[in-house]
């Protein structure tokens, strides 16, 4: 390519090259997101005119459109991936210095912020519920997710929703109690990230006790996990809960259960054992599911022990008040 063809790339056509160009897969939500960015103003823009406050304009224009500043940072963050490669690479105009300068501007402005942690735990009385809920659609609708088994394990393994749907039976080591967890989000990287996880005891009887009719050990979409999860929730009235708090009540429970920061980070795959910290004023006060009797009913493989109704009477009541109101 010429001298003046280079400068007559977009940043649009930089954005196109990045995708076409790299040698590992995007990720599904960098890939979205880099769409998205062509759908504004600046995405228009001659590589060669783009400076910093053409970046801090766009950071403004995204946080107008009702966004986090969380979020505008993840778009900021994977937009600098095409202005790091797009001049070494192709010999493009695009300044890795121009997008550095407008990120710290961002920040100063507020533009930007790092992703808070979310501190929201289930309850058991809320996991009751859920569970019930879950066991009667499977019982009514056998095809359905079984996400009684699914919230389950991603509490005992600590795995994340995308993580779970990926878990094949060849991943698993069943002799060595740990799993294979393909693209493992990471900081920088994830396609390819494969990091063998140790697989609690209750997580390996749960696998043990799903059936093997696909490669996958739950052969389901991260979507429908998502969507199901979500449904229940509205339907139950339990507020502020998401799938991914699942992790977050696994972690917590092997600190409280007397775990360590390695032996943790071996289950949760964490590389960085400095993101554990925030784990360790936990105090070890035992596993608050020790005595949860859903645990025998997502690692039974009898079907007839599976009309058995663990919940505590109370959340039954809860659900039958629910499905009363529904149906009125």
């Amino acid at each position: 390519m010429g001298e003046t063809r280079r400068r007559e790339v977009t940043l649009s056509d930089a954005i196109d090259k990045y995708g076409e160009d790299s040698a590992k897969a995007i990720g599904r939500t960098k890939a979205q997101v880099l769409k998205s960015i062509k759908e504004f103003d600046i995405a228009d823009k001659l590589c060669a005119q783009i400076d910093s406050a053409d970046i801090v304009a766009f950071a403004q224009e995204k946080l107008k459109s009702g966004v986090s500043p969380q979020t505008v940072a993840n778009y900021l963050s994977h937009l600098s991936a095409v202005f790091t490669v797009a001049g070494p690479a192709w010999n493009y105009p695009l300044e890795e210095r121009t997008m550095r300068n407008a990120m710290i501007v961002a920040k100063k402005l507020g533009l930007t912020q790092k992703s808070r942690h979310r501190d929201r735990r289930p309850t058991l009385d809320e996991l009751d519920q859920l569970m019930a809920h879950f066991l009667d659609r499977s019982i009514r609708r056998p095809s359905s997710v079984p996400m009684h088994r699914v919230i389950a394990f991603a509490i005992f393994s600590t795995r994340r929703q995308e993580e779970i749907t990926r878990i094949t039976w060849a991943d698993l080591d069943k002799d060595g109690k740990r799993v294979l967890v393909r693209d493992m989000k990471n900081p920088g990287e994830k396609i390819g990230n494969d990091v063998w996880c140790d697989l609690p005891d209750p997580a390996l009887a749960i696998i043990e006790a799903m059936t093997k009719h696909a490669s996958q050990i739950f052969p389901y979409s991260s979507d429908a996990i998502s969507a199901a999860f979500t449904r229940a929730t509205q339907f139950l009235g339990i507020e502020d809960l998401r799938f991914h708090d699942m992790r977050h009540e696994g972690v917590s429970r092997l600190f409280e259960i007397g775990y360590n920061v390695p032996r943790a980070a071996a289950v949760s795959g964490h590389r960085s054992w400095t993101s554990l910290k925030r784990y360790t004023p936990l105090r070890q006060a035992g596993d608050k599911f020790g005595a949860w009797t859903w645990v025998a009913e997502v690692t039974t493989t009898d079907p007839r022990q599976r009309k058995r109704r663990p919940a505590r009477p109370s959340s039954t009541a809860k659900i039958r008040t629910k499905r009363v109101r529904h149906l009125g």
